[in-house]
């Protein structure tokens, strides 16, 4: 049996708890449950993801910065942990969410169970609870701010919790890209995408140059450019407009990553304004996309509840046809401040918000969602090859 909610005023002993983990939301309800993974205490914004697969490769997303992961698929775990599926070197997700306690790991890739690695990158988690409940919540009243509490003791203060939750600032006006960025310019190492009968192959040619600027950088991303014979330079989200062209690049890619665009944005936007100017490719991706369209004149603004899943289905206005999307943002692009020269060329199918924006003049182009999966489905993939051929055009020029 699954633990519901309950709420703060319905609870007489506040001091002492029958489980060994509680969740408590901002509006007084909490879950109890099962302690999972490091034993300790995170606040965040509660969120909902509807993968059924990549449990390692989300929680290892940088643009999960500050936030707790609530899985609705109730088997996370089942497949185990490897070394080769983080998509960052450091773990930011606060804390995890999940319906049904992990069985043992059963897949030939697997060396260590979720529970140990969660233990090892300090991610508190908590099983055992109602996650169908706490969806139908986020769902309703847009995604709240929570705290997940697994101490040593047998008892919790749910009122100070509930007080420490309320008081956190939230994702909003909050700039995670400085805290998730690289502290130091570096090449990628040229690994190509995961290929199941020989793993990660290295990328031997090196045909064109990319700068990626790192706001959040998910390393798949960089896996594509290598299948694509790019050498990658990964900068860190404040190098100037001028450094990244003494680079001497033939596109710019601008990340993913988490936190409120517009707070990135007071650095961000002149630095990728001058490089609109400069008339180079330019490609962004989630945060990176909202930070294009910040430069360019639109406006962002925070979702109720955001788009957090592998089966997002967006509709490509230039062609009329659907693809299945790997998704993962909070924010969005207003379309009523969008400027004249840029043109919408992705729309949800589910609430009918902007997934992707085109200049009409330069080959300057950005989509919300995750082209490069990890997990999920490879329909969107043409993108990292419409950027390609842009690159390779500009690469002729002799620019420099």
């Amino acid at each position: 049996m699954k633990l519901i909610g309950q709420n703060i005023n319905s609870y007489k002993n506040l001091q002492k708890i029958d489980s060994t983990a509680i969740l408590v939301l901002q509006n007084g309800k909490f879950f109890k449950g099962t302690g999972l993974g490091y034993q300790g205490t995170a606040t965040g914004e509660v969120c909902f993801n509807t993968s059924i697969t990549g449990y390692q490769e989300i929680i290892s997303d940088p643009s999960y910065a500050d936030q707790i992961i609530n899985f609705t698929f109730p088997h996370v775990g089942n497949v185990g942990t490897n070394k080769e599926d983080h998509e960052s070197d450091k773990i930011w997700t606060k804390g995890v969410i999940i319906n049904t306690e992990i069985t043992n790991p059963s897949n030939y890739r697997s060396l260590k169970h979720l529970d140990e690695w969660l233990r090892k990158n300090k991610i508190v988690g908590i099983t055992g609870i109602d996650t169908r409940s706490l969806t139908n919540i986020i769902r309703d009243k847009g995604a709240p701010k929570g705290t997940i509490s697994f101490p040593n003791q047998k008892k919790i203060n749910i009122k100070k919790l509930i007080k420490s939750t309320q008081k956190w600032s939230g994702l909003k006006n909050l700039d995670l890209a400085e805290k998730v960025t690289t502290k130091k310019n570096y090449i990628w190492q040229d690994f190509k995408t995961w290929n199941k009968k020989v793993g990660f192959l290295k990328n031997k040619k090196k045909e064109l140059h990319v700068v990626a600027i790192d706001y959040g950088i998910k390393k798949n991303i960089l896996r594509y450019f290598s299948d694509f014979n790019c050498k990658v330079t990964i900068v860190s989200c404040k190098t100037s407009a001028k450094e990244i062209l003494n680079q001497k690049p033939n596109g710019i890619f601008l990340s993913n990553g988490p936190g409120d665009p517009a707070a990135t944005g007071k650095y961000a936007i002149p630095i990728i304004q001058k490089l609109i100017k400069n008339n180079i490719p330019v490609f962004g991706i989630c945060l990176g996309h909202q930070l294009l369209a910040l430069a360019l004149g639109a406006k962002t603004k925070k979702m109720k509840l955001g788009h957090r899943g592998a089966n997002h289905p967006v509709k490509n206005l230039k062609k009329g046809t659907v693809e299945i999307t790997s998704q993962n943002h909070g924010f969005e692009v207003v379309k009523n401040y969008l400027p004249k020269n840029v043109m919408i060329t992705h729309q949800s199918l589910f609430d009918n918000s902007i997934e992707g924006i085109q200049l009409k003049n330069k080959p300057v182009f950005s989509v919300q969602y995750h082209p490069e999966s990890n997990p999920g489905p490879h329909d969107s993939v043409y993108l990292f090859k419409q950027f390609i051929m842009s690159v390779k055009k500009n690469a002729k020029k002799k620019r420099y």
